[in-house]
């Protein structure tokens, strides 16, 4: 195992609570968050969407503040204070000049243990998150990447939309709400991180005054993923085909993942990538086309997005899936070596943001245990080879597919005749 950053310290309190610190001495700011292990696949379907209502809910009163004194206490020391919900953890994060560190730690404590679910608030945000769900729903290129992770996974926790639905939010009760933060908001399934200028020692001290009271249950049930593929094909009156197509992927552990996102990187990620330069450079047939990859801890998916109008969609699914042919079948060291600076760079250009730190220790606590030494994903990447990269994108594209479009689909083929072009 590679040694980690010199800079990186991790602690765990007795109750279980993971404390990670990332120490920047060239800065004068610190980033910190907590971030818990349960999102959106921890939910049953009967609660859809109550990780995110939590989310929205914590900022809204404790035992001590106010939804404004939280916001005046943080913008009072020129701070900001976010957070936000994925389908496996929720991030409550502050940035903070140094010498306002332990104020941040105090008000994360502070809605993470003692948020009063006003009845009033409750459904003042009732009514906020009804609306967010109805704007995602007016945003084509928004909810058609929730179809499309439905069609792969149907009738699972991990298909299902981080927001919820409009019959879930309307019929959740406060009680409910309660219950689910004081059952799943425990200390082993938390990770403190902060990055910046701060001290070990100083921060663990911190956290242990504000978190060391917090409970040690942890009895969680997740539903293992099942990747099916299908297909979602919506009709609107839209200017714009909204298109998504891919195929199971790799998690975050498995051995392909480098190979898999140099893979996503020479077929669609950035300018020089064979989607880009095929699709918009040579044919005109798109504004935006790219491929990305979606990590979880035990599955994952490759996909490829394009938006484009309703007599190209003809000519861009062909072209599209004789990219994906050629790439698995010939790819090259120079577009290996490419992909692979891209890829560090990536990664080194965050290593300057405390922010970015905050958050990359924090997922590496999530999903590795540990946090990774920059020279170990340097490494893997450096070492990977095109024989490495073609055996990901060749697996890859061997599982079912999944698809998604909505607009003028009229002349969008069969989902079996796309398929049949990949074979």
């Amino acid at each position: 195992m590679t040694t980690p950053d010199a800079s990186v310290r991790v602690s765990t309190l007795d109750n279980g609570l993971r404390v990670v610190t990332d120490t920047m001495d060239t800065v004068e700011t610190v980033s910190v968050g907590a971030w818990v292990a349960i999102g959106t696949r921890h939910e049953s379907a009967a609660v859809n969407g109550i990780s995110h209502f939590l989310e929205h809910m914590a900022f809204k009163g404790t035992a001590t503040r106010d939804a404004r004194a939280i916001a005046e206490e943080i913008e009072a020391v020129g701070g900001h204070l976010n957070a936000y919900t994925t389908r496996e953890y929720t991030a409550y994060y502050a940035k903070v000049l140094k010498e306002d560190t332990a104020l941040a730690v105090d008000i994360l404590a502070d809605i993470l243990q003692n948020a009063v679910v006003d009845d009033e608030e409750f459904e003042r945000e009732r009514a906020v998150i009804l609306q967010e769900i109805h704007q995602a729903h007016d945003t084509p290129e928004d909810i058609i990447f929730d179809h499309f992770q439905a069609s792969a996974f149907p009738g699972q926790a991990l298909g299902r939309p981080v927001l919820g639905t409009v019959d879930m939010v309307r019929d959740l009760r406060r009680q409910s709400l309660v219950d689910y933060m004081h059952d799943h908001y425990k200390a082993p399934r938390m990770v403190l991180s902060a990055a910046g200028r701060i001290e070990h020692a100083h921060m663990v001290d911190l956290v242990q005054r504000a978190f060391g009271d917090l409970g040690a249950d942890t009895a969680v049930t997740v539903e293992p993923a099942d990747y099916r593929g299908g297909e979602h094909r919506e009709s609107r009156e839209l200017e714009q085909v909204q298109f998504l197509m891919g195929f199971k992927g790799v998690n975050f552990t498995d051995p392909d993942f480098y190979g898999a996102s140099a893979f996503s990187t020479i077929l669609g990620g950035g300018m020089s990538s064979r989607l880009f330069q095929e699709i918009r450079e040579t044919h005109g047939l798109a504004y935006s086309i790219y491929s990305f990859l979606s990590c979880y801890s035990d599955v994952g998916m490759f996909s490829i997005y394009a938006g484009t109008g309703e007599d190209e969609v003809t000519k861009l699914i062909p072209l599209i899936c004789d990219e994906i042919v050629r790439v698995r079948d010939d790819i090259s060291e120079t577009e290996v070596r490419r992909a692979a600076a891209q890829l560090k760079s990536s990664i080194l250009m965050s290593m300057e943001s405390t922010s970015s730190r905050c958050e990359q220790r924090a997922r590496q606590m999530l999903i590795y245990g540990r946090p990774l030494a920059v020279q170990e994903i340097v490494g893997r990447i450096d070492g990977l080879t095109v024989d490495a990269v073609r055996r990901a994108a060749r697996r890859l594209t061997a599982a079912p597919l999944t698809l998604a479009a909505m607009g003028p689909i009229g002349r969008l083929e069969a989902t079996e005749a796309i398929a049949a072009r990949l074979a």
